[in-house]
């Protein structure tokens, strides 16, 4: 179960934005929908331990990763969550197979012989091999998003964050790449919560929607719900 209660703000010299949002969900994969700004991101990142959060906690399988009424608050490596960011996030001078490997490692030790393996079966797995020496300027979109795939895996995550994961891609390549990310899903057995603004990728890939707005949560909806399809297109 993912089980959510958020309370933070974030602000500039300009303005400032509060996020509540709680919610408790089984449903295996799970969207977070609604209009640019309305807080999705932002839930991610509170979830994964980059953002602070005032008040709230973050529990997965029933294993507090935050509780600050309990003092609570795990670090982002020791979280256990798998986070594939818009763009992906990959380090232009590394190549790919050392993209995959970075979460695996620091500064005081190299690839143990066990992640050593579990980074060749990613790559195969991914399709990757030919291209394990490349570096992230010399792939498409696709195989980029590949790699930041399988860098989110490679820790054995419990949960899978995605954040607008087919944003930069066209369109016949998000068709197929929703196919390859459902099936993925389904293959691990992990739960996976993708934040999106496109109705398409809601429609085909969660079982469950919460629909956002102004940092906070508007609607709920299962995906076989008679009133999805009219609530996610008021929302767009």
């Amino acid at each position: 179960m993912i089980d959510i209660a958020l309370k933070l703000s974030v602000s500039d010299a300009r303005r400032r934005f509060d996020l509540d949002i709680a919610f408790a969900t089984d449903a295996p994969f799970v969207a977070l929908y609604g209009p640019s700004g309305a807080g999705k991101s932002l839930t991610l990142q509170a979830m994964a331990g980059l953002l602070p959060v005032r008040a709230g906690h973050v529990k997965l399988g029933g294993r507090a990763l935050l509780d600050t009424a309990a003092g609570i608050d795990l670090p982002p490596q020791a979280r256990g969550i798998g986070y594939l960011f818009q763009h992906y996030a990959l380090f232009p001078h590394l190549s790919v197979r050392d993209n995959i490997a970075f979460g695996l490692t620091d500064w005081r030790r190299r690839l143990t012989p066990a992640d050593a393996a579990r980074v060749d079966e990613l790559i195969e797995s991914f399709g990757l091999a030919g291209l394990a020496r490349s570096k992230p300027a010399t792939l498409s979109g696709g195989q980029q998003q590949r790699v930041a795939l399988a860098r989110a895996l490679a820790c054995k995550p419990q949960v899978l964050l995605l954040d607008e994961p087919f944003a930069a891609l066209h369109t016949t390549l998000r068709r197929q790449l929703r196919e390859e990310l459902r099936e993925l899903r389904r293959r691990l057995g992990i739960p996976a919560l993708i934040v999106s603004h496109d109705a398409e990728d809601v429609k085909a890939l969660a079982e469950e929607v919460f629909i956002l707005d102004g940092g906070g949560l508007q609607r709920r909806l299962r995906v076989d719900d008679p009133d999805l399809a009219a609530a996610l297109e008021q929302v767009g």
